[in-house]
């Protein structure tokens, strides 16, 4: 097993080469070099992770090349051998940019663990560097991670549409980020300036609902001790989020829709018409298709609303973006709770990366702050998951032989539904089979008690 590249520099032949031994039968590849003019020849060509040198040298001794190191990366990890009266060399060479230090004669089982701890911290670091560049690199949008294919779409979608003043319907299941794509068609629209608001429709009564849309005269109702202005002439110039609209009763459809064709309305026990420039992003979790043809949902408010569709992908159908949403996350939580968290394991990654989420985005972000507040050590491990998540199966997890029939056909669901974009649709027909057995098999994944995930059955396509 290749456990690393390790460059030995020390001007005693004996030492280097039992150091030598020692490290080789450890599993690392090991250089050597008998003074820091040929160190710096070396870390050239050999690349090694850890440079481990002795201070005391002829010609270039350990300070100046660790000085050198520094200066060409601040990538390479460097490890100190001193004599054991000669502490002081050793403490400046940390202030230096040393990793750590091993005092002379060296105990061989203290270094083991001094380069596997160091190996460790590079590893993650290294992991930690490529999530972020990856994050730097995808980021279109303020607080929106997402490098899969369907979330590179939606961001050309949204940059396409956000100059536009047509309504737009955001869909998708609860904590795809709805709001924050709202958001973002709103930031880069020529309304930006304007404010933007926001109202949850479900969370309010009827009449409540109205007053807040439309505001209300003095004396309206019982309470009503003043004019009030409502959420359309709050965002008159901007934009108008209306969140859940798929749970507003039919009154207030009608004048929703009459909003939408006129840009008017009155304001609950007024005569007076009110003209306000808002442009309204609506958004729901539930099929509005369904909802009109149930007689729930007026048809033609729907299609006023649904000038734009932007469907948002469930995160099973992104798993791609879990281990850059978990690090983003991490490193917001992090912050917020005064934690020098680097990283996560190998294992947590693995971990999150197997499970459904159910509650999507939001869900991840919940377990991330979680795994942040209990952590104690430099990275998140499996101990810091909540245990349902460790009780989850890997759609991607698959070993050919060692998983059942059942196991293979659930990944290649999953997988071929990410390749999709989610769509049912798409995977039905790339896999052969009909959209009914695809909503069929997601639906009995979500009901398998011994799965431990859970599974949102997809909207037909």
């Amino acid at each position: 097993m290749d456990k690393g590249r390790i460059l030995i520099v020390d001007d005693e032949a004996n030492a280097r080469t039992a150091l030598n031994e020692l490290l080789t039968d450890e599993g690392y590849r090991v250089e050597m070099a008998a003074d820091g003019f040929k160190a710096i020849g070396k870390i050239d060509e050999f690349d090694p992770d850890i440079v481990l040198t002795d201070l005391k040298m002829p010609g270039m001794d350990g300070l100046e090349l660790l000085r050198k190191v520094r200066e060409r990366s601040d990538d390479l990890m460097v490890v100190v051998m001193t004599a054991f009266g000669a502490v002081d060399s050793a403490v400046a060479a940390m202030k230096e940019g040393a990793a750590s230090y091993l005092t002379k004669p060296i105990n061989m089982t203290e270094l083991v663990l001094v380069l596997g701890r160091e190996m460790e911290r590079r590893r993650l670091r290294r992991q930690t560097g490529i999530l972020q560049g990856r994050l730097a690199e995808r980021y279109s949008f303020k607080n929106i991670v997402g490098s899969a294919p369907v979330m590179q779409e939606i961001f050309k979608v949204v940059a396409q549409i956000a100059p536009s003043r047509a309504s737009v319907l955001i869909t998708g299941e609860s904590g795809t980020g709805k709001e924050l794509i709202a958001a973002a068609i709103h930031e880069r629209s020529p309304r930006a300036k304007g404010p933007f608001v926001k109202l949850h429709c479900a969370a309010l009564a009827e009449t409540l609902l109205e007053s807040e849309l439309f505001g209300h005269e003095r004396g309206a109702f019982t309470g009503a001790a003043a004019r009030r202005e409502g959420r359309f002439s709050q965002a008159n110039g901007g934009t108008l989020f209306l969140d859940e609209i798929g749970d507003i009763s039919g009154s207030i459809q009608v004048k929703l829709l009459r909003f939408l064709q006129e840009h008017e309305f009155e304001r609950v026990g007024g005569n007076e018409t009110v003209r306000v420039d808002v442009r309204v992003i609506a958004a729901t979790n539930r099929d509005l298709r369904a909802e009109v043809a149930a007689g729930r949902f007026r048809e033609d408010l729907y299609y006023r609303l649904n000038v734009i569709n932007v469907e948002m992908p469930a995160l099973r159908a992104r798993p791609s973006d879990i281990p850059l949403l978990a690090m983003h996350f991490l490193r917001q939580f992090a912050v917020d709770n005064g934690k020098a968290i680097v990283g996560l394991s190998d294992d947590a990654l693995q971990r999150l990366s197997a499970y459904a989420w159910p509650g999507n985005v939001r869900e991840l972000e919940n377990v991330v702050e979680r795994a942040v507040v209990l952590c104690t050590a430099a990275q998140i491990g499996t101990s810091d998951l909540p245990p349902h998540l460790l009780a989850a199966k890997s759609a991607g997890g698959i070993s050919i032989p060692g998983s059942t029939l059942n196991d293979i056909e659930r990944h290649a669901i999953f997988a071929t539904l990410e390749a999709a974009g989610g769509s049912t649709g798409k995977a039905a027909e790339m896999l052969g089979i009909s959209v009914r057995k695809i909503q069929y098999k997601l639906h009995e994944y979500q009901s398998a008690p011994k799965s431990g995930t859970r599974v949102v059955e997809s909207k037909p396509d």
